[in-house]
C-alpha cells in the first residue's frame, strides 16, 4: 500500500482527471494532494485554491496556514476564496494552470453555513450552493484535485452545530466521490484507493445526488 507521500499515480495516458482525496484529521492527505497535484501538473503552473477564512487571533490555525503554505513551490499560484464565498465561479473561470488543487471542502462548508448564518437552520439550507459546488466539478475540464474531510466515523458530535457539519460534510463527499474519477482514502499516512475510473465518461446531472445517504 503506498504512503501518503506517494501519489501512486497510474502509469497510461488516460490519467483521471478530477480526483477526491478523503482523510481524517492529521492523516496526511494534504501532503498526499499536494504530491499528486505536482505530478499531474508535470513541469506545468498549480493553482491552489484555499478555502479557509484567515484569523490572526487564531495563533494555533495561523500556524497550521503557514505549514501548508511553506510546504508549497513558489511557484504554485494560490487563490483565496473565503471572502467571495465563491470557489464554483473559480473552477468555471479560465486558468493556464496545468492543474488545481482545492484544500479543503471542510472549511469551504464552514465558510458557507457561517455566511448563510445556516448553524441552526434545517439541514439541506446550503443544498442550492453544494449543487452548484458539485457541477462545476463535474464540469471541469481540466486535472483537479479535491482536498476534503471524512467525519462521523467515531462519536456522534454533542452539538446540534457538530452533527449537522457531520451530515452535510458527508452527503457532500458523496455526491462528489459519485463525479469524480478518482477517490482516495488517506489514513494514519496511507492510502486507500477506493475509486479509479479516468476512462469513464463525465456523469449525468441525476449523478451528482448521492444513494442510500444516511
Amino acid at each position: 500500500m503506498p504512503t501518503a507521500d506517494s501519489p501512486d499515480l497510474p502509469d497510461r495516458p488516460n490519467q483521471p482527471r478530477r480526483t477526491l482525496v478523503l482523510g481524517g484529521a492529521r492523516s496526511g492527505k494534504s501532503a498526499h494532494a499536494e504530491e499528486l497535484t505536482q505530478a499531474l501538473a508535470g513541469a506545468g503552473r498549480v493553482r491552489y485554491v484555499a478555502t479557509s477564512h484567515r484569523d490572526p487571533g487564531d495563533h494555533d490555525w495561523e500556524h497550521r496556514v503557514a505549514e501548508h503554505r511553506d510546504r508549497r513551490p513558489d511557484s504554485w499560484v494560490t487563490v483565496e476564496t473565503a471572502h467571495r464565498r465563491d470557489l464554483a465561479d473559480q473552477l468555471r473561470s479560465p486558468t493556464d494552470a496545468a492543474a488545481t488543487l482545492v484544500d479543503d471542502l471542510g472549511t469551504w462548508l464552514t465558510v458557507e453555513l457561517d455566511g448563510a448564518a445556516a448553524w441552526d437552520s434545517p439541514r439541506g439550507t446550503i443544498t442550492p450552493v453544494a449543487d452548484d459546488l458539485v457541477a462545476s466539478v463535474r464540469d471541469y475540464p481540466g486535472a483537479l484535485v479535491l482536498v476534503t474531510p471524512e467525519v462521523g466515523l467515531g462519536v456522534i458530535p454533542e452539538t446540534r452545530s457538530g452533527r449537522l457539519f457531520r451530515d452535510e460534510i458527508g452527503a457532500l463527499n458523496a455526491r462528489l466521490a459519485q463525479v469524480c474519477d478518482r477517490v482516495v482514502l488517506v489514513v494514519a499516512g496511507l492510502t486507500m484507493i477506493l475509486k479509479d475510473d479516468p476512462a469513464r465518461a463525465s456523469c449525468g446531472a441525476d449523478s451528482t445526488r448521492a444513494r442510500g445517504q444516511a
